[in-house]
This record gives structure tokens, sequence and C-alpha cells, in this order.
């Protein structure tokens, strides 16, 4: 019903809508348009209240609200179901406890703030409240499972293309999964998957991305090595229009793939790379090595060559840091 009335509220451009009007369109009392009116203002929404000329929206919040997400989303399948938290540990963990319980394809989690956020290997992810995008979406493709990592580097890509769409920035890919601009972070990406042998039972795509988060506000460990949208572009952004056109981006990506599978991606993630050329340290659990980042292979793994070869490295077995 809040949808509706919010419908209602945006087509009248600016003008009032009396509670009258309201009710008649939707079929309700006045009595429940008042409470779902006050519900909105509790959420965040501006609408001045007037006795005689009924109701205006004045101002939607920075919120990423259901609402505000589905209003002129360009998807058919991405976010059109949404799980919606003020803060939760992880979006990735509530979105895996959905999909084990069979969430529908294309279903997003998404939270104001995440208390334990989670990047590769463990590392946490500074995720404040309002301030950046936190959220993960859950797939249901039809490739087999050693496919499922490369799907790190469609997010990628669709992070790429939104982010330029909405702020202008030319921004990078590190391999295999952060998305940085002049060398400082802007986004990290966490890939996790259920399984048979012989197929999916779905991928968990996780996305961090710092928007409006002020230089100062990082946390000492990570000030040195984290930006945000806000900070390059001098001014805020919209949180929801950036996620949508994140949501547009990946959706073309992820039906692409399943017609034509992942050559496409991968020749794209070349293109965005700041990774191959450069002089890298690759460190594994068991060793560590340089060498020059030269390619990746078709099933995502960054190729190095060393003095005595080229050695393939596989996403999620290691770290890869650039020479400084």
């Amino acid at each position: 019903m809040r949808s509706n009335i919010l419908a209602v509220l945006r087509s009248a451009g600016g003008a009032y809508v009396s509670g009258e009007e309201i009710a008649k369109a939707l079929n309700v009392s006045r009595t429940a348009v008042w409470k779902h009116i006050h519900e909105l203002k509790q959420a965040g929404y501006a609408i001045e209240s007037h006795s005689r000329s009924g109701y205006c929206l004045l101002e939607t919040p920075d919120l990423l609200l259901p609402n505000e997400i589905k209003n002129g989303l360009q998807t058919r399948v991405l976010g059109r179901e949404i799980k919606y938290y003020k803060d939760v540990q992880s979006t990735n963990n509530e979105a895996k406890e959905l999909a084990a319980k069979g969430a529908a394809e294309g279903m997003i989690v998404v939270s104001e703030a995440q208390n334990s956020g989670r990047g590769r290997l463990l590392r946490g992810w500074y995720s404040p409240e309002n301030q950046g995008i936190w959220f993960s979406v859950i797939l249901r493709p039809a490739f087999l499972p050693q496919e499922a990592p490369k799907c790190t580097l469609m997010a990628a890509v669709a992070i790429v293309k939104a982010v330029k769409k909405i702020s202008g920035l030319d921004v990078g890919i590190k391999w295999p999964n952060d998305i940085l601009y002049e060398g400082k972070k802007l986004v990290g990406i966490l890939t996790e998957m259920s399984a048979e042998m012989d197929g999916i039972n779905y991928i968990v795509i996780g996305m961090g991305i710092n928007v409006n988060i002020q230089q100062t506000e990082f946390p000492e460990e990570v000030a040195g090595i984290a930006t945000s949208l806000s900070i390059l572009k001098g001014e805020k952004l919209s949180r929801v229009t950036l996620l949508q056109a994140i949501l547009a981006e990946l959706e073309e990506l992820y039906d692409q793939v399943q017609r034509q599978g992942f050559a496409q991606v991968l020749a794209e993630w070349k293109k965005y790379s700041v990774t191959l050329g450069q002089e890298v340290n690759v460190i594994g659990i068991k060793e560590t090595f340089s060498g020059t980042a030269v390619d990746i292979d078709s099933d995502g793994a960054l190729l190095v060559r060393t003095p005595d070869e080229i050695r393939r490295v596989l996403a999620g077995d290691v770290s890869i840091r650039p020479k400084g």
C-alpha cells in the first residue's frame, strides 16, 4: 500500500493530492491513507500535510528502500525481489540463508550497514550506515560449478560500467575482486556458491561500494588505501541511482553469459584491468613469488610470468599486491 501511495504522490509532480483522492484511487479509507503517510514520514520521506490541500511529496530519503530501488529500475529479474535491512552482520550471510530456503533468482539483500562485512580471505569490510551500497544478489545459473569464480569478474565489469555511467569516473579492476581509482580501493566483491558435482544450487555475489564516505571517516587501518566516490567527485551521489545502474549492467552481462559464455566478459575485464602488465607479488598460503601479470585465461585465472615460467594463479588462493 505504501508503494501505491508513493506512486500517486510522485505522479502529482510536487502538487498536493487530497487524502480523499488517494483513498478513492486506491480503494481504501482516508484513515488508512493517513496511517501509511505517517509510516512513510517515519521512514524518512519528506511529505508535507495540509488540512485543506492534502499531501505533497517534497523529498525522498537517501535510503536503499525497496520502493526507491524499484522506482525506475530497468531490469527484468535482478532486484525485483528485495530483502531490506537497516543493519546486518553480512548481506552475503543473509542471502545464502535465503537462497538455501529457495529464494528466487535475482533477489537482492541490501542493508544500510554491515557490522561484520566480509571480503576475500575473511578480511573485514568497513560498511558504515547510509554511506555505501552493501548488497548481495542471488543467482541460479545453468552453467557448471567451475564457471562460478568468473562471476566475480562479471560483477566487477558491471560495476565499472555503472560507475562510469553515473559518476563519469574511469575506475579499474584489480584482480580478482577489487575496483580501484589511482590505487585506492572503492569496491570489494565476494562470490560464494553452493553446488553439487554437476550443477550449481545458487551463487551469491556480495558487493560493497564506498559511495559517500568522507576521508576522515575511514578507520585508521584503511584510511591510506581506501577512497569513495564522493571524495573523488567532491559531492554526494545518489546511492539508489547507482545501485539501479549496477543491477541493470549486471543483468545484461548475466544474460549474455547464459547465452554465449564468459568470453565477452573476460574481454571487457581485460580492458578495465589495472593488474595486467604490472609487476606483482603473489602471496599464497604456502609460498610467495613475484612476476609480471600478463593475462587471464579462459577460467579467469591470472597468468604471471616469472623468470622461469608462466604460472597460473587461481582466484581465492592468493592476494595480489602491486610492488610499491
